[in-house]
């Protein structure tokens, strides 16, 4: 069955974050993305604060740009989350947005060598190995976490193009495909994913794809039901869903999708 769950878009003010989480929750949803755009509210304190505010939902983080964060960093933040919120937490990793990653002086010569190198040391460090790298980008001597976390929660990597899709289905747990995508891209873009994983892991199974894309509270519950149900169809496990409206009422929005397109899916 797959998983329904809302986005918070960081076009909404961070005081809007806790109201919405708790609403997200009273609806029965079980999950709540939100993304670290730059300049809006930091993926991590967004992500805290609705851990912290419920106790069964699931955050998902989608995405923390990597230019932006130092990986020793990251893999602090989300080991001390993982450990405090056990099994409720999902993190993804991309590339970020380039133009943004330029106006902070971050952006990578090569995108795709610092998502691998990236990928690879947060994986290390979270299941509390200690590294010593020295990559193109990822410099980290005698590094390790003194709190590693119990249980690894997934890592995602959101991807578009092919290189991308083959990074993720190599080393991540799974995808993430944004939004604003065709039906037939989204299963082009799951079907490159999975055969890069089944070369790569041919015995870690299918991983977990989350797809993102967004309809109106005043859309007919029956039509955004058919819609989740057709992108579930091309291999999606988790459709993720914004409001069209970003600056509008997401508490309306997520007991929307929680108590009248939630029960049409089964």
């Amino acid at each position: 069955m797959t998983t329904l769950a809302a986005i918070f878009l960081p076009s909404q003010p961070p005081e809007r974050v806790i109201p919405v989480a708790v609403a997200a929750e009273a609806a029965g949803l079980a999950e709540l993305w939100v993304f670290e755009d730059c300049f809006s509210e930091s993926g991590i304190a967004t992500a805290t604060a609705m851990l912290a505010a419920t106790s069964q939902l699931t955050v998902g983080i989608g995405l923390l740009p990597v230019p932006l964060r130092n990986v020793a960093l990251t893999a602090m933040e989300v080991a001390t989350m993982a450990r405090m919120f056990p099994g409720r937490l999902t993190a993804g990793v991309g590339h970020g947005v380039q133009e943004w990653m330029a106006q902070v002086g971050a952006r990578a010569e090569s995108p795709m060598t610092l998502l691998r190198e990236y990928t690879v040391a947060l994986y290390a460090l979270l299941r509390g190995q200690s590294l010593t790298r020295h990559g193109r980008y990822v410099h980290l001597d005698d590094v390790a976490l003194d709190w590693p976390p119990q249980a690894v929660p997934p890592l995602l990597v959101g991807a578009v193009g092919p290189r991308s899709l083959e990074l993720a289905g190599e080393l991540s747990d799974g995808v993430i495909i944004p939004g604003g995508r065709s039906l037939a891209d989204v299963a082009a873009g799951i079907e490159h994913y999975r055969q890069a994983r089944a070369v790569a892991r041919p015995s870690a199974g299918g991983g977990q794809v989350v797809a993102f894309t967004s309809t109106s509270a005043d859309t007919p519950a029956a039509d955004v039901a058919a819609v989740v149900t057709a992108i579930a169809g091309a291999g999606v496990d988790r459709v993720a869903i914004s409001d069209a409206d970003e600056e509008g009422d997401l508490e309306r929005f997520v007991t929307f999708l929680g108590t009248q397109v939630r029960p049409l899916l089964g």
